[in-house]
């Protein structure tokens, strides 16, 4: 009997502990108000455009914590934070295109090339027309481009371009050599980043 009260006794004992230290790791406030305030200043707050003839260039500089709270969920705050951590030098901006009309920018009209490719060119050349200029000169190439085709629905054609390597504080310029549509090179200057704001 006493050999049962020792067992019953250490297993209390570990109940005990386990309870602490899971309490301590769903404590996601400081997260969580992080991320409410990110959110609060609008997730795509950062918009700049540029217009030229008749055609609206659009770049919106969205924080990487939008992608991964759209991808985990805000379930397990701990988890996407970990995940920004390991991926916080990584920036995403949304880039538009989108003519006055509403008229599909990929005809040949306004690209000089066939429809086809002028999506092959939005798929696998615009990372070549993009580039960042850091506050420090520094230049990074895009790493990447996802072309979000909207089958002639959406009166835009949109991508999101992926840059690697830039300090999550540091303010960042994009540039465009716009060889697609010939309407010459664009800079959009981003202020201040996001974890200013959010801290």
């Amino acid at each position: 009997m006493k050999e049962l009260n020792k067992y019953y006794f250490i297993l209390l004992i570990f109940i005990l502990f386990s309870c602490k230290k899971e309490d301590k790791a769903t404590d996601d406030s400081e997260i969580r108000d992080r991320y409410f305030n990110l959110e609060k200043i609008g997730w795509k707050s950062r918009v700049y455009n540029q217009y030229v003839d008749d055609i609206n260039f659009t770049a919106t500089e969205v924080p990487i914590q939008y992608y991964l709270l759209k991808d985990k969920g805000n379930e397990n705050l701990k988890l996407v934070d970990s995940l920004y951590e390991e991926n916080k030098t990584e920036r995403i901006i949304e880039f538009t295109f989108h003519q006055d009309e509403e008229k599909d920018l990929l005809k040949n009209n306004f690209t000089g090339m066939s429809y086809e490719d002028g999506v092959k060119y939005m798929s696998f050349g615009l990372d070549r027309d993009f580039y960042v200029i850091t506050s420090t000169k520094d230049t990074i190439k895009c790493s990447g481009v996802l072309y979000e085709r909207s089958y002639k629905v959406a009166p835009f054609q949109k991508v999101l371009l992926m840059f690697s390597g830039i300090d999550p504080n540091d303010k960042i310029q994009l540039v465009y050599n716009d060889y697609l549509f010939r309407k010459g090179t664009m800079k959009f200057k981003f202020k201040d980043p996001y974890t200013e704001i959010a801290l």
